[in-house]
């Protein structure tokens, strides 16, 4: 998957969160992001149902700076095998399935964080969007 040409720009409010974060981590991102002027990493989201795969951080961040939209590159979640699915060290689970975290992220309910742990968001490309043209709606 040719990811540096699939950055797209979504509404904020369609993307759907399927853990929770360390609130630590947020302040810290947020202070760099507005040092950037900008998104320097966009989200990993599923195509079909906005469940967010990598950037639950970067995602709140967007509602801390009343951002519109944020850039992501959409996936096949379910149906794309270059995405690998593992759960981190110690996280109280030994696996979970693609269909597990999408069933969390349309439940409404979160799992701890640190939970899932998709392999291919390391290839995310680098980005610049700046808070401006994230801060417009459509």
């Amino acid at each position: 998957m040719d990811f540096e040409n699939n950055v797209e720009l979504v509404d904020i409010n369609w993307l759907k969160a399927h853990e929770e974060i360390k609130e630590n981590r947020v302040e810290k991102l947020k202070d760099m992001t507005e040092r950037w002027g900008g998104y320097t990493k966009p989200l990993l989201v599923d195509s079909i149902t906005g469940c967010i795969l990598d950037g639950h951080h970067r995602h709140r961040v967007g509602f801390l700076l009343n951002l519109k939209r944020l850039p992501v590159i959409l996936c096949d979640y379910l149906n794309d095998d270059d995405i690998k699915l593992g759960v981190w060290p110690n996280c109280g689970k030994n696996q979970i399935t693609k269909q597990e975290v999408v069933e969390m992220a349309l439940s409404g309910n979160l799992f701890p964080p640190k939970t899932s742990r998709h392999f291919l968001s390391d290839n995310l490309p680098p980005i610049h969007v700046s808070l401006e043209e994230l801060k417009k709606s459509d």
